[in-house]
């Protein structure tokens, strides 16, 4: 059975069928495939491989019959190969921000957006997807499976269009199960203990609570609030997927890391024994095969043996050689692979020795890959969260790459020449956008400070100061640093006469996008 949209409509309002529907939607979704592995994903996410975890040492007796061993050793070592490839590559691609054309774009988004949005890139890439809700003012984000530190999330899909048009949020606390219905409408509270039927906790509301004073209320000098309840114009929650598979980062690498666990763990369990040792029994061939099993028992167990001088009996050691070199091959293969299928960068390998920058370049060749079809995934939810709440702009990030920064430097300073400021301040690698567009208008106010001097402007010509005021107003935002120095320019040709009155104007027209009234209202000084 495959729950969908039209299975919900079809309970209309009454609870009791919708109660029903919620138990089937998270039962379907807790037992899905694409459940399954995101669970084993955060597991592994966790530094917990659950298939070694499973793992038991076993002896067989004379008869053939398998026991637990419980005296030799069983080390169950568990690396963190998963872990390290998700958060290098959600590092790489957001650990500097995302910057928007628009100043005033990031404060739209709310408190933290930068790190919910990593939040969000990690669970996407542990369980394949994750969710993005748009809470009024901020983003809070969802998990696909539940695990002990956070609610799950089962979306609901129209069977028609495949869109997602509702979802449940479920977590359970103690013998107390929490459901959260979200529809396009509004979201509704629900609650089941244990041994009770289950019931409305919070009645549906809408997603943005408007509070106004009651009209009545006042009238009748009573102190109370009515609260106005809205939605969106689209459901608002967008998933953000970690690959156009729609599949979790540990498909494909999971048996690869079973196997590099697997081997360590037998590496170290063959060093701490002494599987290492076989014994030779001389002159025992009087011993059956119980008498040999009890005498290999009682070295595992007593790690030493009484044998007859008298009638020739004696008890040999040999040690056996641990394939060491064999092992060493097969784990260094096995991690060399792994990066490989992970399409993740080394940077031991990188910091082993003094690489050029084509040859660091050349290393990160298939992490960009991947990493640009990962901010594809992650520019398409920006996208559509911004028609959700009506932004127009757009993300962009800058990766953080290793890199041999005096060699980058020095190819960028040769060729400064040909560039202009601008240009070569975004070409230097130690440099964030944030910090380029910082620099570019302090250069700016330098170059205001000494054209102007602190003095008026020249007749009807304003001060770049009063330039740069009128043209913010008029645009509407904060102007970046080419769009400063644009109009600095400007004010500076027209009062050294450089320029004409019609040449600014269409300057001021291409660079900051005002109008040719508005820019004529600029470099005239006029209100």
């Amino acid at each position: 059975m495959n729950i969908t949209y039209q299975d919900l409509l079809a309970c209309g309002q009454d609870e009791r069928q919708r109660m029903d529907f919620i138990r089937s939607a998270v039962r379907e979704h807790r037992s899905s495939e694409a459940y399954r592995i995101a669970a084993d994903a955060e597991a592994y996410y966790a530094k917990r491989n659950v298939t070694i975890s499973k793992f038991q040492k076993l002896l067989y007796d004379f008869t053939g019959q398998a026991k637990v061993d419980l005296f030799s050793a069983n080390y169950k070592l568990k690396t963190s190969f998963f872990r390290r490839f998700v958060t290098q590559q959600v590092q790489y691609i957001l650990s500097n921000g995302v910057t928007f054309e628009k100043p005033d774009t990031k404060k739209k988004l709310g408190r933290n957006f930068d790190n919910q949005l990593q939040l969000a890139a990690k669970w996407a890439m542990v369980d394949g997807v994750s969710f993005l809700f748009w809470n009024l003012d901020h983003v809070e984000v969802f998990g696909f499976a539940d695990t002990r530190i956070r609610p799950g999330y089962a979306p609901i899909h129209d069977d028609t269009t495949g869109m997602m048009m509702a979802g449940v949020r479920h977590w359970n606390a103690g013998d107390t199960a929490r459901y959260t219905l979200y529809e396009t409408d509004g979201y509704t509270d629900y609650i089941e203990k244990k041994g009770e039927d289950a019931k409305v906790l919070h009645p549906k509301r809408g997603y943005k609570v408007i509070s106004r004073a009651d009209p009545k209320a006042r009238r009748e000098g009573l102190d109370e609030t009515a609260y106005v309840y809205e939605n969106y114009p689209g459901f608002p929650i967008i998933p953000l997927y970690a690959n156009d598979l729609l599949e979790s980062e540990i498909v494909g690498l999971r048996e690869s890391i079973d196997c590099y666990d697997f081997i360590k763990s037998g590496f170290a369990n063959e060093i701490d024994d002494t599987t290492g040792f076989y014994w030779v029994l001389k002159n025992a061939g009087g011993m059956d095969d119980e008498d040999i099993s009890d005498f290999l028992d009682r070295m595992r167990k007593v790690r030493a043996a009484s044998v007859d001088v008298d009638s020739g009996t004696d008890i040999e050691a040999h040690t056996l050689n641990i394939p060491v070199e064999a092992r060493e091959a097969m784990l260094n293969r096995l991690e060399t692979d792994l990066y490989k299928d992970a399409q993740i960068v080394n940077v031991t390998d990188l910091s082993a020795a003094s690489k050029t920058a084509t040859e660091i370049r050349f290393a990160y060749q298939p992490m960009d890959d991947k990493a640009g079809d990962f901010e594809f995934c992650i520019r398409e939810a920006i996208g559509k969260l911004f028609q959700l709440i009506g932004i127009d702009d757009e993300p962009s990030f800058k990766w953080n790459r290793i890199a041999n920064q005096a060699e980058e430097t020095q190819m960028v300073m040769t060729a400064a020449e040909y560039l202009n400021d601008e240009a070569v301040l975004k070409h230097l690698p130690w440099l964030t956008p944030e910090e380029v567009e910082e620099i570019l208008k302090q250069k700016a106010a330098d170059e205001l400070g000494k054209f102007d001097g602190g003095a008026e402007g020249t007749g009807d010509t304003p001060t770049t100061d009063e330039a740069i005021n009128a043209a913010e107003e008029a645009v509407g935002k904060t102007l970046n640093g080419s769009q400063t120095s644009s109009l600095i320019t400007v004010i500076k040709g027209l009062k050294s006469g450089d320029i004409t009155e019609g040449q600014a104007v269409r300057i001021l027209t291409t660079s900051i996008g005002v109008t040719r009234e508005e820019a004529l209202a600029i470099i005239r000084d006029e209100e």
